[in-house]
């Protein structure tokens, strides 16, 4: 029983580093414009190739530790992503931004969801929903609280030794985390795969439903990308300070605590369908809004009305894939998912730093979003609305 809830513990603290460090980039962006005089299209293209990269590595991710376990995978792949952060305090060209985000960034990304959370779904069969949310609050912690650290530390210490500080001391965190986590001993049988229950591999791949969850996936994602790239800069160019704009990001954070929370406890009810829906009708209300103001006020209040459907769509994913598909390779199939999205989302950065530096406004970004989360919409309608059906259908 302890186990399990160690397990909990450990994946939370992967989530709350992994995306924490990811989220506070955003407000690395003045410091290395000022530095360098580097583009916003640059700049959110390493954001990019870090996604790509934990889109491609989520798959290998997926089979090594349905292969393998959780543990080893995450230890070796949080160290990297630590490193990764460091090593950011030596850059001096374009391309060491490019090489650090696409392999040690983009790996410590590939396995903190796939890993963390496809555990959780074997430990937790019942409830499962509510204590994926309870993981993602770990998400949505280190989104609220990293940013404005980051923020105090280069103000007080200058921007490479923050990468430094925080980069190691997220090492030594994920490395923790990683062996609190670990498969039931039951997954560790040599008929392992007889003893989960679930559609194989293979078979769920081809299925048009794994197809439609990966089409959303792709939709959605760029959404939940570009807001947290470059909302704080926006803040900046509508005249705030450099910590209000970092206040954004911790919004976004913690609005989504209520999110992940509020789907987490009704998904197992509402299911994958309708859990979709309910995610996306908020964001596509907020992008509307961030086209219209520049009011400081109620940009915080819809980037929280963002931030609460930003962190429900985090839980959303692998209960649904369980709930379709069952168990046996459910990291497999998490991490085709996790890939699909992360292609629209990659896409998402560099083609909103691009209508910026052409337009000098993020209004052709947002607009874009908005089409896509609404074409999202349609395909979550086509869905199935009960958990027991013929698949393959």
């Amino acid at each position: 029983m302890l186990t399990r809830y160690l397990v909990v513990t450990g994946s939370s603290i992967t989530q709350f580093t992994v995306i924490g460090l990811l989220f506070s980039y955003g407000v690395f962006f003045k410091e290395l414009e000022l530095e360098f005089g580097w583009s916003r299209t640059m700049l959110s293209s390493c954001t990019a190739i870090a996604f790509l990269s934990m889109g491609l590595l989520a798959i290998l991710g997926g089979r090594l530790t349905d292969k393998y376990g959780p543990s080893i995978v995450l230890g070796i792949s949080g160290v990297l992503f630590g490193l990764g952060f460091a090593l950011i305090s030596q850059i001096s060209e374009p391309w060491h931004l490019f090489i650090i985000f696409g392999l040690f960034i983009g790996i410590g990304l590939s396995t903190h969801d796939v890993a963390t959370l496809s555990t959780i779904a074997h430990w937790f069969p019942k409830g499962r929903g509510l204590i994926t949310a309870i993981v993602k609050v770990g998400t949505a912690f280190g989104q609220m609280l990293l940013p404005i650290i980051a923020a105090i530390l280069i103000i007080n210490y200058g921007w490479r030794i923050t990468t430094i500080a925080i980069g190691l001391i997220a090492a030594c965190l994920l490395l923790f985390s990683a062996s609190l986590i670990k498969f039931p001993k039951k997954l560790k049988q040599k008929d392992k795969a007889d003893s989960n229950d679930g559609v194989i591999f293979t078979i769920a791949a081809k299925s048009p439903i794994f197809k439609k969850l990966c089409i959303i996936q792709f939709l959605y994602f760029p959404a939940l990308m570009t807001i947290p790239t470059h909302i704080a800069v926006h803040g900046t160019d509508i005249g705030m300070s450099q910590t209000q704009a970092a206040l954004l990001l911790s919004t976004i954070g913690a609005a989504s605590i209520i999110g992940r929370l509020s789907v987490g406890i009704f998904l197992d009810k509402m299911g994958g369908r309708r859990s979709y829906l309910f995610c996306f009708i908020p964001i596509l209300l907020s992008l509307m809004i961030f086209i219209v103001t520049t009011n400081h006020i109620i940009l915080f209040f819809f980037v929280g009305l963002y931030g609460f459907a930003h962190g429900a769509l985090f839980v959303v994913v692998p209960p649904t894939i369980a709930e379709y598909f069952g168990l046996r390779d459910h990291a497999s199939l998490f991490g085709i998912v996790i890939f699909c999205g992360t292609i629209g989302g990659a896409i998402g950065p560099i083609l909103a730093g691009a209508a910026f530096d052409l337009t000098g406004s993020y209004n052709i970004a947002f607009a874009t979003l908005f089409v896509l989360i609404a074409l999202s919409s349609i395909v979550a309608l086509t869905l199935p609305a009960i958990k027991k059906f013929n698949f393959l259908k």
